[in-house]
């Protein structure tokens, strides 16, 4: 059962993270880091989510990654990311990657079709185009429709447009729906696949992984014992615990780097 934290409490799982021998702190970005915004492009993590993110960072043993359904170039540029940056990330749900040192980490899994994106963006365009409110997201394996500005039957009306088209041409493709976003990708890979490639990666002990939409229930579920799943905003959920917003969201890694840190003298 998931559990409204409420800032300044004391949690128990809260508490054992944070003195977790090798710590991964895993955020998504929109709806977690950052408020919604209108234009998928302006949005950028709270002055003090940042804060703490950069202390959380400094401390030993202790990583952050902002796993996002972002494609890894965007997510660069809202997340104000760059060559020398200590966070690491990882787009498109897990199948790109930046780490601190070395830079984007070679793609892996299947290529997509020569062409086929180009032709999904093509068909697709015209469609959302005609809807007032709707964008078009190109993404590295697929596209994203923000409805964000539309009124919400413009957003039945283009989603359902949308997934006839890919039905028809590309059915293979995954379908991930959220916040006032649909989005098809050629590649299988959620935030699972980016806890498990994070964990290996830094030999963590343990992981707290923060999301807001469906999509970050995938990262959520595969969590285990020693893990900590945070979910941002309502909504049902497999995190152990609940914090309102963005906002909320930064008072409880203000908690998490000042224990760790205690913990570490």
């Amino acid at each position: 059962m998931t559990r409204q934290w409420t800032p300044g409490e004391t949690d128990d799982d809260l508490q054992a993270i944070a003195r977790t021998e090798r710590l991964v702190v895993a955020l998504d970005f929109d709806g977690t880091a950052s408020p919604l915004v209108p234009d998928p492009m302006a949005a950028r993590a709270l002055p003090e989510v940042a804060t703490q993110v950069a202390r959380l960072a400094a401390l030993p043993n202790t990583v952050v990654a902002y796993v996002s359904g972002r494609s890894l170039h965007d997510l660069r540029i809202i997340t104000e990311h760059d060559d020398d940056s200590v966070i690491v990330l990882a787009g498109s749900h897990g199948a790109q990657y930046w780490f601190p040192g070395e830079g984007e980490a070679d793609a892996t899994g299947e290529a997509t079709a020569e062409g086929a994106r180009e032709a999904l963006w093509d068909a697709a365009r015209p469609i959302i185009e005609r809807y007032e409110g709707a964008e078009f997201e190109p993404k590295t394996f697929g596209m994203g429709v923000h409805t964000r500005r539309a009124e919400r039957d413009v957003e039945e009306q283009v989603f359902a447009e949308i997934d006839a088209l890919v039905a028809e041409r590309f059915p293979h493709w995954r379908r991930r729906a959220g916040h006032r976003v649909l989005e098809f990708s050629s590649r299988t890979e959620g935030k699972d696949t980016a806890m498990a490639a994070l964990r290996e990666k830094f030999d963590a002990t343990g992981i707290l992984f923060a999301g807001d939409d469906v999509t970050d229930e995938d990262g959520i579920r595969v969590l285990g014992a020693g893990d900590l799943g945070v979910r941002v905003g309502p909504g049902e959920s497999h995190a152990a615990l609940r914090v309102e917003n963005p906002q909320q969201m930064a008072q409880l890694l203000e908690t998490l780097a000042d224990e760790r840190a205690a913990a570490q003298e």
